[in-house]
């Protein structure tokens, strides 16, 4: 949208003129929203179906800020960092383990990551560790269309699993400014007029912060602290997308189950705003439990995490003129 057909929005909408038609579309995407999840039910192929209309409405919310993102390790694909299986074998030669060996005696990463910190006492030499290996120089970060495409359509609220800085660079070097919030103490220094990051699992800057051995995984398993307290009210009134997850990510499926859960003990699960998974390639039984727990399943255009996040983020951009 150029700057003359944007003004003349504006001027059309402080005049009341669009009222009518935004009512209508609100009405519209909670039709949508109902033939959506009856449709899926009866025929599992219709949420995939659905699932190509679903950015529409989704669009929408977004341009009225009633969206949260929810980024994942897969935003990050495509920019050289070690996978996890690389990263957890390397720990295991730290502590006496060929590589192999180490990733031999669990298939949980986290119960590796826990004897690592057992052996060595604390993960601080781990998280000095993350800050080398995954490194990556500005003009590289510059070059991610994944991260400029996120900071360009100015969420809210953006909470990340991941540990790394890399969001928090990307909006440097875009020139915008936000808050972070890694803990508790740094909910009661927001800048509500700037976008907010919040690091859901902590950050390496702050390793107590960390949800990364097993143990601390266990702990946030009652949904009690302070960030999990913050995600449930933005929830409430806020559509929440999640990317750069895979559908069977354990720490997925344990924030969307305890989301569903809450919105049932309240009793107003009618009112829920749409929740939405992007899928990088379709997945007939995900889809199913996931509409089975309130989310629509988006699957991206183009397999694979990289070029599938990236060309669903281009397509929210380019609907809604950013």
């Amino acid at each position: 949208m150029d700057r003359r057909t944007r003004g003349t929005y504006e001027a059309r909408r402080s005049a009341g003129i669009d009222a009518a038609r935004h009512d209508a579309d609100a009405a519209q995407d909670g039709v949508d929203g109902t033939r959506d999840r009856v449709a899926s039910r009866s025929d599992p192929d219709a949420a995939r179906d659905s699932a190509d209309a679903a950015p529409r409405a989704l669009v929408r919310q977004i341009d009225a800020r009633r969206v949260i993102l929810f980024a994942g390790a897969g935003i990050s694909a495509g920019l050289g960092l070690p996978t996890w299986q690389d990263f957890i074998g390397q720990l295991g030669a730290e502590v006496g383990f060929e590589p192999d060996e180490f990733l031999a005696l669990s298939s949980d990463f986290r119960s590796l990551a826990e004897f690592y910190r057992l052996e060595k006492s604390s993960l601080d030499d781990l998280c000095r560790k993350m800050a080398s290996d995954w490194s990556v120089r500005d003009e590289q970060l510059a070059a991610s269309r994944t991260h400029e495409l996120i900071v360009r359509l100015d969420f809210p609220v953006v909470y990340t699993t991941n540990y790394d800085h890399l969001l928090e660079r990307a909006y440097d070097l875009e020139g915008k400014r936000f808050n972070k919030v890694v803990t508790a103490g740094d909910l009661a220094r927001i800048d509500r007029a700037l976008p907010t990051i919040v690091k859901f699992h902590g950050d390496l800057d702050d390793p107590a912060s960390m949800v990364l051995a097993e143990t601390d995984y266990m702990r946030r398993l009652a949904f009690e602290q302070p960030l999990d307290l913050k995600l449930t009210a933005d929830a409430f009134g806020n559509a929440v997308l999640f990317i750069g997850y895979s559908v069977s990510d354990i720490d997925l499926r344990v924030l969307l189950f305890r989301l569903h859960g809450i919105w049932l003990a309240s009793g107003c699960e009618q009112s829920r705003p749409r929740s939405y998974v992007l899928m990088t390639k379709p997945n007939r039984v995900q889809e199913r439990i996931l509409d089975s727990w309130g989310v629509t399943p988006l699957i991206a255009a183009e397999a694979g995490e990289k070029n599938g996040v990236t060309r669903f983020l281009e397509r929210l951009c380019a609907l809604s003129g950013r």
